[in-house]
């Protein structure tokens, strides 16, 4: 078991941002932690990285208790920020061997993480002249110095260009086949690219607890679409299983089948035979939204 947390409360005065919390994280799992602002999960990531303590209940990691063994801990987590604070004066490397000398890690650590985290081509600039992409993979990198069993990861995503978005998700799952991963966001798309399972945290507790499989296998599903050139809605609704059809922007359509047959190939073949272009195909987890919006929405 990586992370136990069981019935965990904190208590900010009167103020519950935590309330008998219980979750368990297996090794190898990538798991989204999803809930609005407010919802607890920064503390719960603060707790966990021994940043504070809990009122009441315990959470361990790696079968390290995080207030009796916060050193023990520490050297099982990497934890990433929201905001990455970053020394912007110093060199991609130079950073790095400071952590390393922080952490007593053999220098040679800091080219596996360079080369893990892709910042070769950038390694030799401040890291004020990186864009944040390439900031955010200075922080993983520092996250994954000490070649940690579990990663903590607070808003990875957030401000990211479409171009970053996807380099960094590629990271983090790449990163996830070695590692336990709990990944705080608000983006439902990140959960859905990226972790195996869901947890939804609201006013301090927890609402859902979900394989993401499980949510997929509903019945029914969302392909969005974009092509080069406007489509008639009515030419869509003639594709099999189609429940609706509608034009979210310009040339991008939300199909919603009543099938749980990936209908992705049928939306290509219709392209295909209509001389259109593709330049968006996915799928969208309705079932996590309507779950997220119906859970968190008191």
């Amino acid at each position: 078991m990586s992370i136990r947390v069981a019935e965990v409360t904190k208590l900010y005065g009167d103020q519950k941002a935590l309330d008998g919390v219980s979750f368990e994280l297996n090794k190898g799992e990538i798991v989204g932690f999803l809930g609005p602002n407010g919802a607890g999960k920064s503390t719960m990531m603060k707790i966990l990285t021994t940043y504070l303590s809990p009122s009441e209940g315990t959470a361990t990691v790696n079968s390290f208790d995080t207030q009796s063994q916060t050193q023990a801990v520490r050297r099982s987590v990497g934890y990433l920020a929201e905001h990455n604070p970053l020394y912007l004066e110093m060199y991609v490397r130079e950073y790095l061997d400071f952590n390393a000398k922080v952490y007593a890690i053999d220098k040679t650590r800091i080219q596996e993480v360079i080369s893990l985290c892709g910042l070769e081509p950038e390694s030799h600039k401040k890291i004020a002249q990186l864009s944040k992409g390439y900031r955010q993979r200075v922080g993983l990198a520092n996250a994954l110095l000490h070649d940690p069993e579990v990663l903590i990861l607070d808003e990875p995503t957030t401000g990211l260009d479409p171009n970053q978005l996807l380099e960094i998700r590629k990271l983090i799952t790449q990163i996830g086949k070695q590692k336990t991963i709990l990944m705080s966001t608000h983006i439902m798309q990140e959960v859905e690219a990226i972790c195996d399972r869901v947890i939804i945290i609201n006013k301090g507790k927890i609402v859902a607890d979900k394989k993401l499989d499980q949510l997929r296998h509903q019945e029914q599903q969302t392909v969005v679409v974009a092509f080069d050139y406007r489509v008639e809605e009515v030419a869509l609704e003639r594709l099999d299983h189609v429940k609706k059809v509608v034009n979210t922007h310009e040339f991008t359509y939300e199909i919603t089948f009543d099938t749980t047959t990936d209908m992705r190939a049928k939306v290509f073949d219709f392209a295909h035979d209509n001389a259109l272009k593709i330049l968006q195909l996915n799928q969208k987890n309705a079932s996590l939204e309507s779950l997220f919006l119906e859970l968190t929405a008191s």
